[in-house]
């Protein structure tokens, strides 16, 4: 009879514990110590992904030089913004976990994508049974000849499977559904989230087989499980965005190979999820006249460039204490530049209430920007409309300097290419910039004066 084990567990980190603690001493996080069942037995190969004799010769260390390296081509999907955020396409043999709220459109996405990639894919889902499957694989209007459904939780039955059907892509919906029969705890506990990761991960890179997982998150918005779950997997892919709103955007927190500063964006129909090509043309709202507190910003999202629109609403505070709200913008940045503007500008917004939003639901961590929240800022209070062809790229310091920022090339072809006719920028950039090459107004600032003086007056 095999040795069981009792241990603890932290829901929060996966810390083990011998006995039961208050707080954790990893995370520091109280009352998430849960005990857990560990039987201890020899695996050996029954069950489990098993490889050919030839690759069970134990590894020998050696040099750099003497290592043989061949580039591996990705497979290009007809997801371009997937194409986008894993950096080119899916490397063969990496494990890609994906995340987010319930509802948003994980399990939809990853159909989608399974349904339209070449090979054969198997889906399984211990979520779903084969019919609800079936009835959202109708709705994407997809044949998906090559993609076969599996409804299973069980790893070593998951495992028998793949040997007879030897997938070339391999996705799992969800990891937290998974049970191992090596371990004696229930399934989505930390033992067992990180026993079915490692047997998956095992298997990827044994065989070349990429492997898409898709995982919860607790109320904190952070993938639900240990934290190692984050650092066994080869790219950490984010599915967010409000349920109520038709736009997702799939962004990327962790990827072994290419960026993490990439975006995808989606718009979530009957249908399916449609690629947003040109995400500008969305994030900027339509309307027939122009109007004060609106602003368009030139901002960078890994390697693509984005046009946004700044909204503000300044008004006396009724309450005596003035409000500052800013949805989509960090509300410490936006003290910051208020203070500014009262400070070097003159403005007297410390009776005033202040509300910021970022049109389209997108949160911006990009600081250039800061003008565009000033001129929208002023223009509100001035209640002076600024011309919707007119967009902003540039970074404000604590003394009322326009800064500059990076890859000003890109965000003057974009707004360019959207039809606006000129862009304010930092002075400091116009150094070895050819004004020649592009067909728009280059408006270059040192201070924010000149903004003020030469839009609002204008």
């Amino acid at each position: 009879m095999a040795k069981v084990k009792t241990s603890f567990f932290c829901q929060h980190c996966g810390h083990q514990s011998p006995k039961w603690l208050g707080r954790c001493p990893a995370c520091g996080e109280w009352n998430t110590y849960v005990e857990e069942l560990v039987q201890k037995e020899d695996k050996g190969d029954k069950g489990t992904w098993r490889v050919s004799t030839s690759q069970k010769v134990a590894n020998k260390p050696r040099a750099i030089p003497e290592i043989t390296y061949s580039e591996q081509h990705r497979t290009i999907t007809r997801d371009k913004e997937l194409n986008r955020v894993l950096g080119g396409g899916i490397v063969p043999g990496s494990i890609v976990l994906i995340g987010g709220e319930p509802g948003i459109g994980k399990s939809t996405l990853m159909l989608q994508v399974a349904l339209n990639l070449p090979g054969k894919v198997l889906y399984v889902s211990g979520e779903e049974s084969e019919q609800q499957i079936k009835m959202r694989a109708e709705r994407l209007s997809t044949k998906g000849e090559n993609c076969f459904i599996l409804s299973e939780t069980s790893t070593q039955n998951i495992f028998k499977q793949i040997e007879m059907f030897e997938p070339d892509v391999l996705v799992i919906d969800s990891i937290q559904t998974l049970q191992s029969s090596f371990i004696e705890s229930a399934a989505g506990s930390v033992s067992q989230v990180r026993e079915c990761t490692a047997e998956l991960l095992k298997y990827a890179k044994e065989s070349g087989t990429p492997v898409f997982l898709i995982g919860h998150i607790t109320k904190e918005g952070t993938l639900a499980g240990p934290k190692v779950l984050e650092h066994m997997v080869d790219t950490v892919l984010q599915f967010e965005g409000d349920r109520h709103m038709a736009y997702r955007i799939l962004r990327t927190t962790k990827n072994r190979f290419g960026s993490t500063s990439e975006l995808g964006i989606y718009e979530m129909l009957g249908t399916g999820l449609r690629e947003v090509s040109n995400p500008s043309e969305i994030l900027i709202s339509q309307r027939d006249e122009d109007l004060s507190g609106i602003t368009i910003g030139a901002m960078l999202e890994g390697n693509r460039p984005l046009m946004i629109e700044i909204q503000s609403l300044v008004s006396p505070a009724t309450y005596g204490t003035p409000q500052r709200s800013s949805t989509g913008f960090d509300a410490k940045r936006l003290n910051m530049l208020l203070a500014v503007l009262e400070k070097r500008g003159g403005y007297k917004l410390g009776v005033q209430d202040v509300f910021l939003n970022i049109a389209g639901g997108l949160k911006v961590e990009d600081p250039a920007i800061d003008l565009a929240v000033c001129a929208s800022i002023i223009s509100s209070y001035e209640d002076i409309s600024i011309p919707h062809t007119t967009c902003f790229a540039a970074e404000v310091g604590l003394g009322g300097e326009v800064r500059a920022v990076n890859r000003i090339e890109s965000r003057i072809s974009e707004a360019e290419k959207l039809g606006f006719k000129e862009i304010y920028i930092s002075k400091y950039n116009t150094k070895g910039l050819n004004f020649k090459q592009f067909n728009i107004g280059i408006r270059p600032v040192a201070k924010l004066d000149e903004i003020f003086t030469g839009i609002l007056s204008s």
